[in-house]
């Protein structure tokens, strides 16, 4: 089962990702938590190669906290800021939920170290073939209007073409707005 949760900033999104997750673990599954933030303290990554240490600021540093807070802390998180397809395969299991939080900054992640179409081919290809349950969490930013910079039209325009094609993978597409999830497939 893929589940793939989309909704604006602050709508509630990671909230819903994780009750279906408790869900999953009422049925037995072990909750692994994995985070695409990058962070500078040593994570437990698995992007063996690249070097993901840089400073993050102080309010991303809050907003990782809060999240940390927010989720149950026996659940095993696994911080995977650029091989996210190279992670879920090693933790591939029939009694494992894999919660992914956020593919928002995992696109940016792939922008920045210049290896998205790797990566998310990596990803697309081996999604069909897990067998944990998989949720996946992303930001909708492509609602307003058209970004002046070329970068960001770059993100916003990868981050759309992923969304799209993760949602052909899935089994299940909500998006949540105002904390209120809705059923798009």
């Amino acid at each position: 089962m893929i589940q793939f949760i989309l909704g604006g900033a602050r709508s509630g999104k990671s909230a819903y990702a994780e009750s279906l997750a408790v869900a999953s673990e009422l049925q037995g599954r072990e909750i692994f938590y994995i985070a695409t933030a990058k962070v500078m303290m040593p994570s437990l990554e698995m992007n063996k190669g690249i070097d993901i240490t840089e400073t993050v600021d102080t309010e991303m540093i809050h907003r990782i906290q809060r999240h940390q807070a927010d989720r149950p802390s026996h659940w095993t998180t696994i911080e995977s800021p650029v091989q996210l397809a190279t992670c879920l395969q090693e933790l591939d299991h029939e009694d494992h939920c894999l919660l992914i939080d956020c593919l928002t900054l995992w696109t940016l992640n792939l922008l920045e170290f210049e290896c998205l179409e790797r990566e998310k081919k990596a990803l697309l290809s081996l999604l069909p073939t897990l067998k944990s349950e998989v949720i996946l969490v992303s930001n909708e930013v492509g609602l307003g209007v058209v970004p002046l910079g070329k970068l960001t039209r770059c993100f916003v325009d990868e981050l759309g073409w992923l969304h799209q094609s993760v949602a052909q993978c899935a089994d299940e597409v909500i998006f949540v707005t105002a904390g209120l999830p809705m059923k798009l497939k």
